[in-house]
């Protein structure tokens, strides 16, 4: 394509568009001179051939519906793919000072992009353009976080923190606490604890989530005596305990047989003031069941309802299998039609996923 050609391929873009103007002049003082943006940090300039260019200019010409925005995050793109991670970041950084800034859907493609592309560099910049100037960071913005950092050193993602850190202070901790969770997803979960470790020596401490977020992390790796060591650390840190804190610690002893402990951290609950609530005597229910101590679940059973508690379906078929396995074929028999009379009041599998759907949506900011 030539520069005629081009200049009249930028007259035809609508005035709702005008601001890629500036974009396009870098465009063209490129193709005269077969040189891209020069990089930063390389003497070594790098060169995009003119053919390279051209395909994108091209691209518009034949598809005129297709968006400007969505020319300039596909040349960017492209550039990852070509290994061109510094003249993409050069060209970012160029569009930001002309104040041309991309929709949230753009830089979440170019997140993906520079996380496929191994480029770390990149990768911080578009997250950090993305929480300056509140661009919603959805699930996967963070899996492509966490999948850039799977083979790099700690120092590298420590560094990454320390200037998320700086830029969400005085806020909150939602962004590091996402970020840990989102490790801990990608079995990186020493990475996760690295993070968290950190977070207590900066200005942007752990709260109460970052603390249940990594009590959750512990308990499933089964890496009990951490997960105690970080909840008794609650305290030090002035952080009290909540709800959610007692049952993931719960729920996590029960399936490694800890029931001792259990009734340790059940009492403590009560001595705080914390109510017990479905999930707890939901965990409590099934150790008890599963170890043999049929009485013992039961009790808790029946303190449950007797506490008003909405029960679930998943703890009569609990009761009911456990009943069988000892041989109570009819007390299995009663608890089944005790559960098929009461149904229809039964927190249910569709409940369950009402409540994720919920979940997923608050973690959209």
């Amino acid at each position: 394509m030539t520069i005629p050609l081009m200049q009249n391929f930028i007259s035809a873009i609508p005035v709702k568009v005008s601001w890629l103007f500036p974009f396009f002049s870098i465009l063209s003082k490129s193709i005269g001179s077969y040189q891209l943006l020069a990089t930063q940090a390389s003497p070594d300039e790098e060169v995009v051939p003119d053919e390279f260019l051209n395909q994108i200019l091209s691209a518009k010409e034949r598809s005129p519906e297709v968006s400007s925005e969505k020319l300039c995050t596909t040349y960017i793109d492209k550039l990852l793919k070509a290994g061109n991670s510094s003249a993409a970041a050069k060209l970012l950084q160029s569009l930001h000072e002309k104040h041309i800034f991309l929709s949230s859907n753009a830089y979440n493609l170019l997140l993906v992009a520079a996380s496929e592309a191994n480029s770390i560099g990149l990768l911080s910049q578009i997250f950090m353009d993305m929480l300056v100037f509140n661009k919603p960071l959805s699930s996967t913005s963070y899996l492509n976080i966490a999948k850039a950092f799977t083979k790099t050193d700690d120092s590298v993602l420590l560094k990454f923190v320390r200037e998320v850190s700086e830029l969400t202070f005085p806020r909150n901790a939602t962004i590091l606490n996402r970020i840990i969770h989102t490790f801990a997803e990608c079995s990186q979960i020493d990475k996760s604890l690295v993070i968290f470790d950190l977070m207590k020596s900066l200005k942007c401490k752990p709260d109460l989530i970052t603390y249940n977020t990594v009590l959750g992390i512990l308990g499933r790796a089964g890496r009990l005596d951490e997960m105690l060591h970080e909840f008794s650390s609650m305290g030090v840190a002035n952080i009290a305990p909540d709800i959610i804190s007692y049952n993931t610690l719960l729920n996590s002893l029960q399936k490694f047989g800890r029931l001792d402990l259990c009734s340790v951290f059940f009492r403590e609950m009560g001595e705080n003031g914390l109510k017990p609530d479905l999930r707890t005597y939901q965990a409590l229910i099934e150790g008890f069941g599963r170890s043999g101590n049929l009485e013992e679940a039961l009790r808790l059973f029946t303190e449950m309802k007797q506490g008003h508690i909405r029960s679930s379906i998943y703890i009569y078929r609990s009761l009911i299998n456990y009943s069988k396995k000892m041989g109570k074929v009819e007390l299995a028999m009663s608890l089944s039609e005790e559960m098929n009379a009461c149904l229809p009041d039964l927190i249910g599998p569709k409940d369950f996923k009402k409540k994720n759907r919920q979940l997923r949506s608050l973690k959209q900011f």
